[in-house]
């Protein structure tokens, strides 16, 4: 069931060839070890919230994981019901503000974009999200307290004091404080509690946790939120996949931004941990673009900071960080990684403000490091209503004039056969060095003299066009991707035509 820093499973049946790995029962045994490894770190009476996105196997999951973390040990259990990623972190930090004793953590049940059968379990605790080695102790935890339980689940889930459980709404808090957030960021001399009268702005949410945005942000702040869609949750998914990465989705923000004749979309994921905008004239700002704007206002705040990316990111999103007199580290892929980087160089001492993937996963330092998709849209709306308020004419979109942009950008995926995947695309990958080292590559290609994640190649295209590829492995998964960028319309297709002959 470990998923890197997660956990993942099938809980619902009926699909073809994909029966259930994270049951109920499952969940229950879990719940018990998360309330025993936070008693092993000093927290005597653990308090513990869970929420959850609108996944059909959700609520069931929800009460099983309750039940756990009572029968582990927990103190008291606060059951948010429907809630976001990021308000589950908030939650822990607002209860650390307000000296709550005992101490605890967070859950959230939750599947990402993946198939309606899907679930998972992500956890928190004041210090951050729980990393691999934390996932790894918790699923062996899990499974001696099931071989210790015996058949006898029911009765041990019957037995638990209902006075521990709590059912405790918080997403009207953290809008709250999402509100309070843009209030402060605006402020408007003559509307500070109503900063977004005469803004239009559209929330797409997939059908997923992100329609409170729209309805309890936005809307309370003076905005016409009128074209919003899929606000409802629907744990089906019906309308496009609740992800600012995949095409439909943003298609979706673009066609409501469009036919709402708004100034700003926004688009979240399931969860709410990643977004993405869309501006007035429905050009989709996701991917390099979202980066790219995130970090001019970043930079602006914090002349010559770094911004940490994953490996992925285009050689115009460095020049662009580059020319407003900022650092590019380009790391790995993963938000976890990203984040990670970031606040390994705080810990050093650079300046490092932003920690941003492709993915739409984007942390800030001053918000705790978290990845937090409606913060991040808070502090685009902040930036769009203070170019309004200074007379600019071009929006958001034009802090992007200087972002230069591929003729392509394309990615391929080579199934590795081989049972022990990681052995052999690491075999691969440094022939793949060596190969690139030498002049049996082509003379136009040359090494990336930086690399944290496989090897990136750039690839001189004539006439001061510069392309790059790069070859890495799958995080989890047993593949190696090909990611290419090109200057030249079929560039793209032409560097992987070569690469797979190596292959």
């Amino acid at each position: 069931l470990q998923n890197g820093s997660d956990i993942r499973g099938i809980a619902l049946e009926g699909v073809p060839n994909e029966p259930v790995t994270l049951s109920a029962g499952a969940v229950f045994f879990i719940g018990v070890a998360f309330a025993r490894w936070l008693r092993s770190k000093g927290h005597s009476a653990p308090k513990v919230s869970v929420g959850r996105d609108p996944r059909l196997s959700g609520p069931l999951l929800e009460s099983a994981f309750a039940a756990g973390l009572i029968h582990g040990g927990a103190a008291v259990v606060h059951l948010f019901g429907l809630a976001t990623t990021p308000a589950m972190f908030y939650s822990i930090v607002l209860s650390g503000e307000r000296g709550d004793e005992g101490g605890g953590g967070g859950d959230y049940i939750h599947d990402y974009h993946l198939p309606y059968n899907a679930n998972g379990l992500k956890f928190f605790v004041a210090a951050g999200g729980l990393d691999k080695p934390d996932i790894a102790e918790l699923l062996q935890t899990a499974a001696a307290a099931a071989a210790e339980a015996g058949s006898h689940l029911l009765a041990v889930s019957l037995s638990l004091d209902p006075a521990r459980l709590a059912r405790l709404p918080f997403l009207p808090t953290y809008s709250a404080s999402l509100r309070d957030l843009i209030k402060r960021g605006v402020n408007s001399p003559a509307n500070y509690h109503f900063p977004l009268l005469g803004c239009h702005v559209v929330v797409d949410a997939g059908n997923g946790a992100g329609g409170f945005f729209a309805e309890q942000v936005l809307a309370p702040l003076g905005a016409d939120t009128s074209g919003s869609v899929f606000l409802d949750p629907d744990g089906t998914f019906p309308n496009h996949p609740p992800n600012p990465e995949h095409p439909a989705a943003m298609a979706s923000g673009a066609a409501a931004v469009k036919a709402s004749a708004a100034e700003l979309g926004i688009v979240f994921d399931t969860d709410v941990d990643r977004s993405a905008i869309v501006d007035a004239s429905g050009r989709e700002i996701n991917s390099n673009r979202f980066i790219a704007l995130m970090a001019a206002v970043v930079l602006r705040q914090h002349p010559g900071t770094t911004v940490v990316t994953d490996s992925v990111t285009s050689n115009g999103l460095t020049d662009f960080i580059t020319a407003l007199g900022g650092k590019h580290m380009r790391y790995k892929r993963g938000y976890k990684n990203v984040i990670g980087a970031g606040v390994r160089l705080n810990a050093q001492g650079e300046d490092c403000a932003l920690m941003m993937e492709t993915s739409g996963h984007g942390a800030l330092r001053e918000n705790f490091f978290l990845d937090d998709g409606a913060y991040l849209a808070v502090k685009a709306i902040i930036e769009h209503v203070r170019r309004k308020q200074e007379g600019a004419a071009g929006g958001l979109a034009e802090l992007l004039a200087g972002l230069a942009e591929p003729a392509e950008s394309r990615e391929w995926r080579v199934r590795i056969q081989h049972t022990d995947f990681k052995a052999v695309g690491g075999r691969v990958l440094a022939a793949f060095h060596d190969w690139g080292a030498v002049p049996a590559a082509p003379s136009s290609w040359s090494l990336e003299s930086v690399n944290h994640e496989g090897w990136r190649v750039n690839m001189d295209e004539g006439e001061g066009r510069r392309g790059w590829l790069l070859l890495r492995q799958s995080l989890h998964d047993p593949l190696l991707v090909l990611n290419v960028e090109s200057e030249l319309p079929g560039g793209a297709a032409e560097a992987a035509v070569r690469v797979a002959a190596w292959l």
